[in-house]
């Protein structure tokens, strides 16, 4: 059975160097297999592919276009032989990596931990930080982001979903009454995180409502123990709230006006083949994200 291989690498050879004794050093054999090759490959294509003459071989218009799309072939084969060869390879050398600071500190930073001890090679560097910084300015092979993305630069895998609320305690609904609608947030004291726009919706649209209060903290975890001691309602991800929720001790509020869905994701700089060092760390996130209990209860 003839291979439908059989014959496209010595057409390239003797295409890209132009001659077929060339192409047969080039390759290892002699110029008489190169020859038979390409012979067999035109009367299967029925197709003249080359001209040749005594000093050099050119190609036809067929010849140009097959010469393309054969080109693409060999860069796909030696793609996905190169690939299988990462899976079986070991992550090592140095990966730089950047996640917010809270998030970072709370979820990913462990991770990282253990990955590095199942492998013993690789060093990282994690740059905890709430800049947004530049990957490629930066010199970063991944980063962790929130929410919504904006730079088409990168690629992004979803980590995990990401949800906000709007939620307060029992005893602050108690003392000052349920938000009906989203006017009435104006009347209550909101705990106001890094920023005092809520992301919410409105007859279908996203909204940001700039919201106020007496409490302004650059922490997640500040902004929730305010809210549980009944200080004020507060708008935070599900990992913060679904816990307290779930026990009573917070409330969803406004529910019709959360904001839509979105995710955690890594992001790493656009290149035709990933290294196997941060395709195995964004699987392990991934995986590890996802048997955390505050992701279980998403």
């Amino acid at each position: 059975m003839i291979s439908r291989w059989e014959g496209i690498d010595e057409f390239v050879a003797v295409a890209e160097s132009g001659q077929f004794t060339a192409a047969a050093e080039r390759m290892g054999v002699s110029s008489s297999h190169i020859s038979r090759q390409i012979a067999r490959l035109e009367e299967r294509l029925q197709t003249r592919l080359l001209y040749r003459s005594t000093r050099r071989v050119t190609l036809s218009e067929a010849g140009q276009t097959f010469l393309q799309h054969c080109q693409r072939l060999q860069d796909g084969r030696e793609e996905a032989l190169r690939a299988m060869g990462d899976l079986a390879s070991e992550p090592k050398g140095l990966l730089r990596m950047t996640c917010a600071v809270a998030y970072g500190e709370r979820f990913i930073v462990p991770l990282v931990t253990r990955f590095m001890a199942l492998y013993p090679q690789l060093r990282v560097e994690v740059e905890l930080s709430n800049r947004t910084l530049d990957l490629l300015h930066e010199g970063m092979d991944l980063a962790i982001r929130l929410g919504r993305l904006a730079d088409s630069r990168l690629v992004a895998t979803r980590l995990a979903p990401r949800r906000m609320y709007l939620c307060a305690s029992p005893a602050y609904l108690e003392r000052y009454g349920r938000p009906h609608s989203l006017s009435e947030l104006a009347r209550h004291n909101c705990l106001v995180g890094s920023t005092d726009l809520w992301a919410l919706q409105q007859d279908g649209r996203e909204i940001s409502q700039r919201v106020q209060g007496n409490w302004r903290c650059n922490s997640g975890q500040a902004v929730l123990d305010a809210a549980l001691l009944g200080m004020g309602l507060c708008q935070l991800p599900d990992y913060y709230v679904l816990e307290h929720l779930n026990s009573g001790a917070l409330v969803s509020l406004l529910e019709a006006h959360q904001p839509p869905n979105t995710a955690v994701w890594a992001l790493y700089p656009q290149q035709r083949h990933l290294s196997p060092k941060v395709r195995r760390l964004v699987d392990y996130l991934k995986e590890g994200l996802a048997g955390m209990p505050e992701y279980r209860m998403v």
